[in-house]
Protein backbone atom coordinates (compact mmCIF):
# COMPACT_ATOMS: atom_id res chain seq x y z
CA UNK A 1 0.00 0.00 0.00
CA UNK A 2 1.26 3.70 -1.24
CA UNK A 3 1.16 5.70 2.24
CA UNK A 4 0.84 9.54 1.47
CA UNK A 5 1.02 12.94 3.89
CA UNK A 6 -2.11 15.30 2.64
CA UNK A 7 -2.02 18.80 4.26
CA UNK A 8 -5.70 19.39 5.45
CA UNK A 9 -7.16 22.75 6.26
CA UNK A 10 -10.37 21.53 6.45
CA UNK A 11 -11.30 24.06 3.38
CA UNK A 12 -12.85 23.04 0.31
CA UNK A 13 -9.78 22.39 -1.76
CA UNK A 14 -7.77 20.48 0.80
CA UNK A 15 -10.87 18.01 0.87
CA UNK A 16 -10.97 17.85 -2.69
CA UNK A 17 -7.45 16.87 -2.53
CA UNK A 18 -7.81 13.87 -0.08
CA UNK A 19 -10.21 12.31 -2.39
CA UNK A 20 -8.44 12.65 -5.17
CA UNK A 21 -5.44 11.12 -2.87
CA UNK A 22 -7.74 8.20 -1.96
CA UNK A 23 -8.71 7.39 -5.07
CA UNK A 24 -5.65 6.89 -6.30
CA UNK A 25 -5.29 4.07 -3.68
CA UNK A 26 -3.06 5.83 -1.04
CA UNK A 27 -3.30 5.16 2.13
CA UNK A 28 -3.60 8.70 3.36
CA UNK A 29 -2.23 10.25 6.91
CA UNK A 30 -3.53 14.12 6.89
CA UNK A 31 -1.64 16.76 8.73
CA UNK A 32 -3.27 19.59 9.59
CA UNK A 33 -1.52 23.08 11.32
CA UNK A 34 -3.08 25.35 14.32
CA UNK A 35 -0.63 28.08 13.30
CA UNK A 36 -2.58 30.78 15.55
CA UNK A 37 -5.18 31.33 13.02
CA UNK A 38 -7.85 33.48 13.62
CA UNK A 39 -10.49 30.61 14.26
CA UNK A 40 -10.49 26.69 14.91
CA UNK A 41 -13.26 26.35 12.95
CA UNK A 42 -11.12 25.20 10.26
CA UNK A 43 -9.39 22.21 12.27
CA UNK A 44 -12.74 20.98 13.52
CA UNK A 45 -13.63 20.73 9.91
CA UNK A 46 -10.44 18.84 8.93
CA UNK A 47 -10.92 16.45 11.59
CA UNK A 48 -14.49 15.88 10.21
CA UNK A 49 -13.09 15.74 6.53
CA UNK A 50 -10.25 13.31 7.75
CA UNK A 51 -13.24 10.90 9.62
CA UNK A 52 -15.68 11.11 6.85
CA UNK A 53 -13.62 10.63 3.87
CA UNK A 54 -11.46 7.24 5.95
CA UNK A 55 -8.01 9.01 6.26
CA UNK A 56 -5.28 6.70 7.92
CA UNK A 57 -4.87 9.11 10.62
CA UNK A 58 -5.06 12.35 11.19
CA UNK A 59 -2.45 14.74 13.22
CA UNK A 60 -2.70 18.40 14.68
CA UNK A 61 0.48 20.02 15.17
CA UNK A 62 0.46 23.32 16.80
CA UNK A 63 2.42 26.21 16.12
CA UNK A 64 2.64 29.97 16.69
CA UNK A 65 2.97 32.39 13.66
CA UNK A 66 1.35 35.59 15.99
CA UNK A 67 4.57 35.97 16.78
CA UNK A 68 5.39 37.40 13.85
CA UNK A 69 2.27 38.87 12.96
CA UNK A 70 2.26 40.44 9.37
CA UNK A 71 -1.17 39.09 7.84
CA UNK A 72 -4.75 39.44 9.19
CA UNK A 73 -5.21 35.55 9.00
CA UNK A 74 -2.61 35.95 12.22
CA UNK A 75 -3.06 39.04 14.12
CA UNK A 76 -5.88 40.88 15.14
CA UNK A 77 -4.58 44.38 14.73
CA UNK A 78 -5.48 43.31 10.71
CA UNK A 79 -9.04 43.15 9.06
CA UNK A 80 -9.97 40.48 6.98
CA UNK A 81 -10.81 42.11 3.63
CA UNK A 82 -14.31 41.94 2.55
CA UNK A 83 -14.33 44.87 -0.49
CA UNK A 84 -13.84 41.88 -3.15
CA UNK A 85 -10.75 40.49 -4.79
CA UNK A 86 -8.40 43.18 -5.57
CA UNK A 87 -4.87 42.44 -7.83
CA UNK A 88 -1.66 42.36 -5.72
CA UNK A 89 -1.03 39.61 -2.71
CA UNK A 90 -3.95 40.67 0.27
CA UNK A 91 -3.14 40.86 3.27
CA UNK A 92 -4.66 37.33 4.09
CA UNK A 93 -1.39 36.29 3.27
CA UNK A 94 0.84 34.54 6.15
CA UNK A 95 4.60 34.78 5.38
CA UNK A 96 6.34 31.34 4.80
CA UNK A 97 2.90 29.44 6.13
CA UNK A 98 3.05 27.31 3.12
CA UNK A 99 6.84 26.46 3.18
CA UNK A 100 6.77 25.59 6.96
CA UNK A 101 3.25 23.39 6.27
CA UNK A 102 5.06 21.46 3.73
CA UNK A 103 8.27 21.01 6.15
CA UNK A 104 6.19 19.56 8.46
CA UNK A 105 4.57 17.39 6.23
CA UNK A 106 8.14 15.66 5.04
CA UNK A 107 8.76 15.69 8.41
CA UNK A 108 5.89 13.25 8.51
CA UNK A 109 6.76 11.57 5.41
CA UNK A 110 9.82 10.25 6.68
CA UNK A 111 8.23 8.42 9.90
CA UNK A 112 5.49 7.64 8.14
CA UNK A 113 7.90 5.83 5.36
CA UNK A 114 5.78 8.31 2.85
CA UNK A 115 7.02 8.52 -0.58
CA UNK A 116 4.19 11.42 -1.11
CA UNK A 117 2.95 14.75 -0.07
CA UNK A 118 -0.19 16.10 -1.66
CA UNK A 119 -0.71 19.63 -1.05
CA UNK A 120 -3.72 21.23 -2.32
CA UNK A 121 -2.48 24.57 -4.23
CA UNK A 122 -4.23 26.48 -7.20
CA UNK A 123 -3.12 28.79 -9.41
CA UNK A 124 -6.04 29.37 -11.02
CA UNK A 125 -9.16 30.40 -8.44
CA UNK A 126 -6.25 31.85 -5.84
CA UNK A 127 -6.10 35.22 -3.67
CA UNK A 128 -2.63 35.41 -5.61
CA UNK A 129 -0.20 33.95 -2.62
CA UNK A 130 3.09 33.80 -4.25
CA UNK A 131 3.28 30.38 -2.37
CA UNK A 132 0.45 28.68 -4.08
CA UNK A 133 2.56 28.73 -7.95
CA UNK A 134 4.05 25.39 -9.83
CA UNK A 135 7.68 26.91 -9.82
CA UNK A 136 7.10 27.18 -5.54
CA UNK A 137 5.83 23.48 -5.49
CA UNK A 138 8.54 22.26 -7.80
CA UNK A 139 10.74 24.36 -6.00
CA UNK A 140 10.18 22.74 -2.66
CA UNK A 141 10.30 19.26 -4.28
CA UNK A 142 13.76 19.45 -5.17
CA UNK A 143 14.92 20.34 -2.04
CA UNK A 144 13.10 17.78 0.05
CA UNK A 145 14.98 15.64 -2.44
CA UNK A 146 18.44 16.66 -1.24
CA UNK A 147 17.13 17.25 2.54
CA UNK A 148 15.90 14.01 4.43
CA UNK A 149 18.15 10.45 5.12
CA UNK A 150 15.45 9.09 2.86
CA UNK A 151 15.89 10.39 0.02
CA UNK A 152 19.67 10.19 0.57
CA UNK A 153 18.96 6.52 0.87
CA UNK A 154 17.56 6.66 -2.65
CA UNK A 155 13.58 7.14 -1.76
CA UNK A 156 12.57 9.89 -3.99
CA UNK A 157 9.65 11.72 -2.91
CA UNK A 158 6.75 13.97 -5.04
CA UNK A 159 4.88 17.01 -3.92
CA UNK A 160 1.89 16.62 -5.90
CA UNK A 161 -0.80 19.17 -6.10
CA UNK A 162 -3.63 17.56 -8.17
CA UNK A 163 -5.86 20.74 -8.21
CA UNK A 164 -3.12 23.38 -9.26
CA UNK A 165 -4.74 24.15 -12.87
CA UNK A 166 -8.33 23.28 -11.85
CA UNK A 167 -10.46 26.17 -11.36
CA UNK A 168 -12.94 26.52 -8.59
CA UNK A 169 -15.90 24.72 -10.06
CA UNK A 170 -13.66 22.33 -11.89
CA UNK A 171 -12.46 21.24 -8.35
CA UNK A 172 -16.50 21.62 -7.01
CA UNK A 173 -16.79 19.21 -9.84
CA UNK A 174 -14.11 16.40 -8.95
CA UNK A 175 -15.49 16.80 -5.42
CA UNK A 176 -18.99 16.08 -5.64
CA UNK A 177 -17.98 13.41 -8.45
CA UNK A 178 -16.08 11.59 -5.17
CA UNK A 179 -19.08 12.04 -3.20
CA UNK A 180 -17.70 14.90 -0.54
CA UNK A 181 -20.20 16.80 1.36
CA UNK A 182 -18.89 20.06 1.38
CA UNK A 183 -21.11 21.30 4.04
CA UNK A 184 -18.25 20.37 6.36
CA UNK A 185 -15.86 22.35 4.94
CA UNK A 186 -14.69 25.43 6.29
CA UNK A 187 -12.85 27.84 3.91
CA UNK A 188 -14.13 31.18 5.42
CA UNK A 189 -11.01 33.41 6.57
CA UNK A 190 -13.91 34.77 9.27
CA UNK A 191 -15.69 32.16 10.42
CA UNK A 192 -17.33 31.85 13.38
CA UNK A 193 -16.67 29.72 16.17
CA UNK A 194 -19.42 27.26 15.29
CA UNK A 195 -18.16 27.23 10.92
CA UNK A 196 -20.67 30.12 9.88
CA UNK A 197 -19.10 31.66 6.93
CA UNK A 198 -18.61 35.06 6.14
CA UNK A 199 -19.88 35.09 2.73
CA UNK A 200 -17.97 38.36 2.01
CA UNK A 201 -14.03 37.67 2.62
CA UNK A 202 -11.85 36.43 -1.05
CA UNK A 203 -12.33 33.26 0.33
CA UNK A 204 -15.98 32.81 0.21
CA UNK A 205 -16.28 34.80 -2.29
CA UNK A 206 -14.27 32.51 -4.51
CA UNK A 207 -16.01 29.44 -3.22
CA UNK A 208 -19.54 30.71 -3.97
CA UNK A 209 -18.55 31.68 -7.29
CA UNK A 210 -17.28 28.28 -7.73
CA UNK A 211 -20.24 26.84 -6.41
CA UNK A 212 -21.76 29.04 -9.07
CA UNK A 213 -19.47 28.07 -12.15
CA UNK A 214 -20.15 24.25 -11.27
CA UNK A 215 -23.68 24.63 -11.56
CA UNK A 216 -24.10 22.61 -7.45
CA UNK A 217 -26.00 24.43 -4.84
CA UNK A 218 -23.82 25.73 -2.14
CA UNK A 219 -24.38 23.77 0.90
CA UNK A 220 -21.89 26.35 2.97
CA UNK A 221 -23.60 27.61 6.22
CA UNK A 222 -23.63 31.23 6.40
CA UNK A 223 -23.60 33.89 9.25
Amino acid sequence: MKAAIVLLSGGLDSATVLALALEQGYVCHCLSVDYGQRHRAELDAAQRVAKSLGAQSHRVVKIDLNGFGGSALTDSRIEVPIGGIEPGIPMTYVPARNTIMLSLALANAEVQKARTIFFGANAVDYSGYPDCRPEYVQAFEAMANLATRATDEGHRLSVISPIMHLSKAEIIQQGVRLGIDYSMTVSCYKASEDGLACGQCDSCRLRLAGFEGARVSDPTRYQ
